[in-house]
């Protein structure tokens, strides 16, 4: 016969069952609904640079459907699914079941000749799919990718060579890296030679508004600092047009061969070289052949520049931008954060005045992230930015230095929006370290300063980092204040470059978080931005996961060293 105690125990185990069940199945749903979330993005990510095969599709002469007239056409199959049919009844269907017919979404490409790049088609209307070995995968500067069969090519100075000749596929080769070749010439003259001396010229016309204010106050402005100036900027206008001339004259080389080729509908295009990115024949290549181009397309979409509305290339302003916004904000936000928690926790005296204010920090932390970006644009980018303007930056008025969007103001409006997080992590790190170590170091005759510095906020260390993750991690993603405080659409600078003092903070910037909103929700191609947005997310997720990945190993070296504290 059970005692009490164990009846008691055995009526608790059974009481609390459902409860257990009842929370386990909430934490695997949980689990479940984000695997497949992060399964969804990842696949979906990788399909935007793996190389699909392309099918040539001839469509029954009895369909009504046609490209430009053609039965016959090609691209990418990018899914399959049942058709919709709301108007469709059982007797239009002529009763036989509940069946709804198929049709394919193709990527035909081409846009600039059929006036858009996806279409849907009926698998009924579809006669015959092949995979002809000619078919070829161009991409453009203009216009997206061509998806065409070669017929020649058109050679400046050595005539036409059709793609019978054996050495076709060698000769296109090679002037389509002579052209990537010169187009990076053309970059690196344009971006970086020319970048650098209109940034001189600026600040030399600046100069030069500073004296002529300075005469019509009725100042003296020596004639040999007036003539060094005029010397100064013509020599720099001097030398910015030779390198104009250098770059035009490297554009009109671009155009000197053109590629032939004949759409799958039967016409035949002129492409000029200098416009072709890349090109491959999808349908021959090999399994590891397209690993190989995976790992391309990968390179190109995390080290290029966006083209086509962003909606093509690659991401890197945006990378850079999140990252250095992302630095910046951590670097305001983390000592500000642990300095205002340590003061609460460990110098004020409790009261009501403490009280209200840990209230308020808590109150804060659930403010609407718009809500910061509306005060970021009136406090930091009208108020502040435009006083400093008004005291640094007057000659450039009334065009405005720091009183507009820019790097440094989203890093700090993102900073007093993650504040909260880092407080409250800092004072319950704080208080989880054991009083004895407190005690032994005021014992052995220690300040309290002296304990905080050397005790206290190492063996915190874990729990802090702890909070700044968390701050990381929501400053990384946030989209809404941006909007207001400096983030655009395309960068033509990057916050840091070679270009003296090397670090500009009042540029505006790229971020992957808005190139997603911009990319899902205002690209003029929204079937062509898809993959784009699935490859993106996946990318700043990435990103989040190794910041977060850097902090955790950073805390926890500092918990193993710091071994007796809470964390």
């Amino acid at each position: 016969m059970q005692s009490f105690p164990d009846r008691a125990k055995k009526v608790r185990q059974t009481a609390g069952e459902p409860y257990v069940w009842f929370t386990g199945m909430g934490l695997m749903v949980g689990l479940l609904m984000v695997i497949f979330l992060l399964g969804l993005i990842v696949v979906n990510g990788f399909q935007a640079f793996w190389p699909k095969r392309v099918a040539q599709v001839m469509l029954k002469e009895t369909s009504p459907v046609d490209v430009k007239g053609s039965k016959v056409i090609a691209g990418e199959i990018i899914k399959k699914r049942q058709k919709t049919l709301r108007a469709l009844t059982r007797e239009q269907d002529g009763g036989a079941s509940d069946a709804r017919p198929t049709e394919w979404q193709l990527f035909l490409g081409n846009k600039d000749a059929y006036g858009f790049s996806f279409r849907y088609f009926d698998f009924d209307d579809i006669a015959q799919v092949t995979y002809p070995d000619a078919m070829m995968v161009i991409e453009r500067l203009e216009y997206g990718d061509a998806i065409a069969l070669p017929a020649a090519l058109d050679i400046q100075g050595e005539g036409t060579l059709p793609t019978a000749e054996p050495r076709f596929k060698d000769r296109l080769h090679h002037l389509v890296t002579e052209v990537n070749q010169r187009w990076q010439t053309i970059k690196n003259i344009e971006k970086f030679d020319i970048g650098a001396i209109n940034a001189r010229l600026s600040k030399l016309r600046l100069q030069q508004s500073a004296l002529d204010r300075a005469r019509r106050e009725g100042a003296t402005v020596s004639d040999a600092r007036q003539q060094a100036l005029n010397e100064t900027m013509t020599a720099l206008n001097q030398s910015n047009e030779e390198l104009r001339l250098q770059a035009r004259a490297l554009r009109s080389k671009q155009n000197d061969h053109t590629l032939v080729y004949c759409l799958p509908t039967g016409e035949e295009r002129r492409l000029p070289l200098g416009q072709v990115v890349h090109y491959y024949y999808p349908n021959t290549m090999t399994f590891w052949q397209r690993v190989g181009l995976l790992w391309h397309n990968i390179r190109v979409f995390l080290a290029h520049e966006p083209r086509e509305a962003n909606t093509e290339g690659g991401v890197f302003p945006a990378i850079f931008g999140t990252c250095v916004m992302t630095i910046l904000m951590s670097l305001a936000v983390t000592p500000f954060g642990v300095v205002a928690a340590i003061y609460l926790r460990e110098y004020a005296k409790q009261g009501f005045v403490v009280r209200a204010v840990r209230i308020a920090v808590n109150n804060l932390a659930g403010v609407p992230s718009i809500v910061f970006g509306v005060f970021g644009l009136g406090f930091f980018v009208y108020l502040v930015g435009g006083t400093i303007d008004e005291l640094f930056f007057h000659l450039a008025l009334p065009t405005p230095t720091f009183g507009t969007g820019g790097v440094l103001w989203a890093s700090l409006t993102l900073a007093l929006m993650t504040v909260p997080v880092v407080i409250v992590a800092t004072e319950e790190a704080l208080a989880a370290v054991p009083r004895g170590m407190r005690e032994g170091s005021l014992a052995c005759g220690a300040s309290k300063w002296q304990t905080m510095q050397r005790i206290v906020i190492p063996a915190a260390a874990p729990g802090i980092l702890t909070g700044l993750i968390l701050a990381m991690a929501r400053g990384a993603g946030e989209v809404a204040p941006l909007m207001l405080v400096g983030v655009v659409k395309l960068a033509p600078s990057l916050p840091v470059d070679s270009i003296f003092p090397f670090v500009h903070l009042e540029r505006k910037f790229m971020h992957l978080g808005f190139h997603i909103y911009d990319l899902g929700f205002q690209s003029p191609d929204s079937e062509a931005a898809i993959p784009m947005v699935f490859a993106t997310t996946l990318l700043l997720i990435s990103l989040v996961v190794l910041m977060n990945l850097g902090a955790i190993f950073i805390r926890e070296r500092l918990r193993r060293k710091y071994a007796t504290g809470a964390f």
